[in-house]
């Protein structure tokens, strides 16, 4: 009977803790904006469908992934990622042991529109976990498509100028500089020394700030080689040698991991290739190579690297240029008018 009694109980708590964690689902169930307290960026989507919990997210850098689980714990959100490194390989190369990595994030409500949250992320042999602690914001709806015949622009603004480095800055001053100018052209070369210790080289950015507006430029990508366009230093068109790729998020003109391009419209490396891009109320058009590939669509929320989780500021335009080799030229911008 005493049995009987305690098992009862723990049905009755166990039904009345699941009904209270069910009514605190509904509110982080929304897209959130993340500010890490190391000055980077992240991203939480969470979806409820059929009683289960999904969530997408970004952490820093990378691309947004699906969690590997999503649940709530004492009123918080509990977040799962997991990763694999291959701890050993065969003679062709094949991976024989690998070691599995759990990163872990709890978020809980701070606010109507507001949580806070920690992450643990392990290093890459699993010996020692990094905690950063997060404050997230509530992203508001998706606006409607802007028409982008309505446009109005303001006069053009050449952000090079094909002689020197005016006007821009390396994002970290203490990095590598591996930006000049040479025939006219912006060109970063980002050398390593075989044997050597990793050079890490430097992002260079815009000293002035914009907000919505059309970006026109021409990039020259050599073999392999990779780089990308930071809109306001939140989201990242790639720059990428591509070519003859199936379509994919990482691909020349898409952005980072978010929006796929609908066609193919890569040139083979080593050949000038224009983009024309334009930024209005979180919705992103590109037209590579005179193709529109990006017709018009939201984007949900930054990408890895971006400067900030505040999508709603000005910011630079800002140039990867810790991957490879890249040269850009006839940078030119139009600010959209009100």
């Amino acid at each position: 009977m005493k049995r009987l009694f305690i098992s009862g109980c723990l049905l009755i708590l166990l039904v009345s803790e699941t009904g209270f964690a069910g009514e605190q689902v509904d509110f982080f169930v929304d897209r959130w904006a993340l500010f890490l307290e190391n000055d980077n960026a992240g991203w939480l989507e969470v979806r409820q469908e059929d009683g289960y919990l999904d969530s997408d997210m970004l952490w820093c850098w990378g691309s947004v992934t699906p969690s590997a689980s999503t649940l709530m714990m004492d009123n918080k959100l509990i977040v799962t990622r997991i990763g694999n490194r291959v701890r050993e390989r065969d003679t062709n190369k094949k991976p024989v042991k690998t070691h599995t990595l759990t990163s872990w994030f709890e978020f809980e409500k701070a606010g109507p529109n507001q949580i806070i949250g920690r992450g643990w992320n392990p290093n890459d042999k699993g010996t020692a976990y990094e905690e950063i602690r997060l404050v997230g914001k509530r992203l508001p709806p998706m606006p409607p498509k802007p028409d982008l015949s309505k446009l109005k622009f303001g006069k053009k603004i050449k952000l090079f100028n094909g002689k020197d480095l005016t006007g821009w800055k390396l994002i970290n001053p203490d990095a590598v500089n591996g930006w000049g100018v040479k025939d006219g052209m912006l060109v970063n070369n980002p050398v390593q020394k075989e044997g050597e210790p990793h050079i890490n080289y430097g992002n260079l950015q815009t000293i002035p700030e914009f907000e919505d507006f059309n970006l026109k430029l021409e990039v020259n990508i050599p073999k392999r080689s990779n780089s990308g366009i930071y809109l306001r230093g939140l989201y990242e068109v790639q720059v990428d040698d591509s070519y003859g790729r199936e379509v994919d998020s990482h691909n020349l003109g898409a952005i980072y991991s978010r929006i796929t391009p609908s066609v193919a419209a890569e040139k083979p490396a080593g050949e000038w290739q224009t983009l024309d891009i334009t930024l209005c109320v979180r919705h992103i058009n590109v037209v590579l190579n005179g193709t529109t590939i990006i017709d018009n669509q939201p984007v949900y929320g930054v990408t890895g690297g971006a400067l900030t989780a505040d999508e709603f500021s000005p910011g630079p335009i800002y140039l990867q240029g810790d991957h490879g080799k890249v040269s850009y030229r006839n940078i030119v911008l139009k600010a959209i008018k009100d």
